[in-house]
């Protein structure tokens, strides 16, 4: 059912293995496993898609982004600040919802989304975060409130990937966690809206 394991997908990261953005990701991703979610990482090479052209045909490789769009009861998305915005990776990556538009959950329509923005200061990071949760918007999506902003112009992990500043941590973890909150408190309501109209109907 999907209270005891919901998908959330992590879309993130530069090209470049090993990438803050996607250390980032990664720690978002483990805190929502930690509270019993399965999670599925693309990122890196896996978002090196051709550039999204309406009705063309699909690689490999969009064609498992896809499907991961449709699956997934939440999403973490993790970006690095290029020019004062998210990188044409991730854009590209993201363009690709447009492929379920005419699902029957249209877009991401009421999925859950944390934001993760990644930069070498305090501007251009606060301008990334705030274009992701643009952008999650425009997918119908719900932007967890709140989102992680890094500043990499220090060192903030180590050789292994682990977060070394505490409060950076803290905050990636609760992005992660509030995905999965808010996936189990849509469905709770969701559930309890059916049961009521069920016991509305049978009621003499």
């Amino acid at each position: 059912m999907i209270q005891d394991k919901p998908l959330v997908l992590g879309i993130g990261g530069t090209p470049r293995r090993g990438s803050s953005s996607e250390r980032a990701l990664v720690i978002s991703l483990k805190a929502a496993e930690d509270e019993g979610a399965r999670t599925l990482l693309l990122s890196g090479a896996e978002l090196l898609l051709p550039m999204y052209m309406p009705g063309q045909q699909q690689s490999d490789q969009a064609s498992r982004l896809l499907a991961a769009f449709r699956e997934c009861h939440g999403i973490i998305i993790s970006s690095p600040a290029y020019h004062g915005s998210i990188s044409g990776l991730i854009k590209n990556a993201l363009d690709y919802a447009e492929e379920l538009r005419t699902d029957t959950r249209a877009y991401l329509d009421g999925i859950p989304v944390g934001c993760i923005a990644c930069a070498g200061g305090w501007q251009a990071v606060g301008q990334t975060l705030a274009a992701l949760r643009t952008i999650a918007h425009s997918l119908r999506c719900w932007p967890t409130p709140l989102g992680a902003m890094l500043n990499t112009s220090g060192a903030l992990f180590d050789a292994e990937g682990n977060c070394t500043d505490a409060a950076t941590r803290r905050q990636l973890e609760t992005v992660g966690q509030q995905v999965i909150d808010f996936v189990r408190m849509q469905s709770r309501g969701r559930l309890g809206a059916h049961s009521l109209s069920i016991n509305t109907m049978v009621q003499p």
